[in-house]
């Protein structure tokens, strides 16, 4: 397996793999998931896969096809009354196709992903990860990451 920067040949699997994500998420939040869905169409993959400020990381197999990807986003706050100008990479979303899950795949694209970071001058990286998801966050404590910060909500 390696892993590169995603390329307009990837779009196929990326959405077979966006589907996954979904209904994972689905699954576990019917009440604010539709499912199956995926959260990029073909377009705004295309502008995203050109956007210097979000790349997308592409692990793939001996015959280049792809098993996961990591999509991230360069953020950063300037000139806050409250919050320091560090530069964050923020994960969008990390996903591993689910005939592969087990294979270290997720933590070898995750560790690219602090590799890049470092490279690229960031503070820290961060992601969002949904409380249904609990498979998700026993792994990226399992990397290492802690809670930053929590969101909760009251259904009415």
């Amino acid at each position: 397996m390696q892993i590169r920067k995603a390329a307009a040949k990837d779009i196929p699997r990326i959405l077979e793999l966006l589907v996954q994500v979904d209904m994972v998420h689905h699954n576990g939040r019917p009440d604010l998931f539709n499912g199956p869905a995926v959260k990029y169409a073909k377009p705004e993959l295309d502008k995203i896969l050109e956007d210097p400020q979000r790349p997308v990381f592409a692990a793939v197999d001996e015959a280049d096809r792809l098993l996961g990807y990591a999509f991230c986003i360069h953020e950063q706050i300037l000139q806050d009354a409250v919050r320091t100008d560090i530069r964050t990479l923020y994960i969008d979303d990390l996903c591993v196709d689910e005939k592969v899950r087990g294979q270290q795949i997720g933590r070898q694209l995750y560790a690219y992903v602090l590799d890049y970071a470092r490279k690229s001058g960031c503070y820290n990286v961060t992601l969002n990860v949904w409380a249904c998801n609990e498979s998700a966050m026993r792994f990226y404590e399992s990397c290492g990451m802690k809670p930053q910060k929590i969101g909760m909500e009251t259904i009415l």
